[in-house]
């Protein structure tokens, strides 16, 4: 008997073009394989470039990525971050390993992404000023940072989310996993915000084997602001605090991408 179910699609596989064992095989030859090295500063450069930011920090994953944000833009312990309620877990794990709250906003019909209306109105009625501290009315923790998620490739209205941000003080990061080279109103990924601060908004991505651009693993920081930027890369390579002595004043992650992965990414192509 016949049916009319349809066949399923798969996300993203990655297409391999022939270049990648001879950028492993370069890689190999001059010895730099952990993330010391040329590769993955050139990987950054071209990322910034490519994206329309100042600067590009290159991680062990995507997940890595959103864990050093949050910690930059101030995400503190028994605090609140703000989020839509239908996303990957990673984002809501990149709160909790802050010691962190996720509090999730109801997501649009329309395009699955951030309920604008939803999140003014739980901002607006739902959280109390105090002292100049934005307070979640219900549980009385502090609410400490805006997380908006670009669902499946599309990207959401994040001036209008930048705009409420700024208006309730907010630092924003902006999880473009799933949407390398997506532009919004005409601007790349990475670029500035017209509605909130640099030093307030940081973009990441990820290059797992199912987006756009992979490195088998890894995922990177976007970032306009320089003093954020330096940040990210000190905290991601240990908290070290000269190059090739032992000492970190701080408690750091091993979070940088290696040369290898830096110089194999490949470009991904839906089925």
């Amino acid at each position: 008997m016949k049916t009319n179910v349809r066949p399923g699609i798969p996300l993203l596989e990655p297409k391999l073009s022939g270049n990648e064992w001879a950028y492993i095989k370069e890689c190999l030859d001059s010895n730099w394989v952990s993330y010391l090295g040329p590769f993955v500063e050139r990987f950054e450069c071209e990322l910034a470039s490519r994206c329309g930011s100042a600067f590009a920090v290159a991680t062990c994953s995507g997940t890595a990525a959103l864990h050093l944000a949050l910690l930059i833009v101030g995400v503190e312990p028994d605090s609140e971050v703000l989020m839509p309620a239908i996303t990957f877990v990673a984002p809501a794990n990149a709160v909790r390993y802050c010691g962190a709250w996720p509090t999730f906003i109801d997501i649009a019909a329309d395009d699955w992404q951030i309920d604008l209306q939803a999140l003014a109105d739980f901002l607006a009625k739902g959280c109390t000023v105090r002292n100049g501290t934005l307070y979640n009315f219900h549980t009385g923790r502090r609410v400490s940072a805006l997380l908006a998620v670009n669902l499946l490739g599309d990207r959401c209205d994040i001036d209008a989310v930048g705009s409420l941000a700024t208006q309730y003080g907010l630092p924003l990061v902006e999880d473009g996993a799933g949407c390398l080279g997506a532009k919004y109103k005409g601007r790349n990924i990475g670029a500035p915000s017209e509605t909130i601060d640099s030093s307030r908004h940081i973009v990441i991505t990820s290059f797992n084997g199912n987006k756009i651009v992979t490195t088998g693993g890894g995922g990177a920081l976007m970032i306009n602001d320089a003093k954020l930027a330096q940040r990210a890369k000190h905290l991601s390579t240990t908290a070290k605090s000269s190059g090739l002595d032992f000492y970190h004043d701080e408690v750091g992650y091993n979070y940088r991408l290696t040369n290898i992965a830096g110089r194999s990414e490949s470009h991904n192509s839906s089925s």
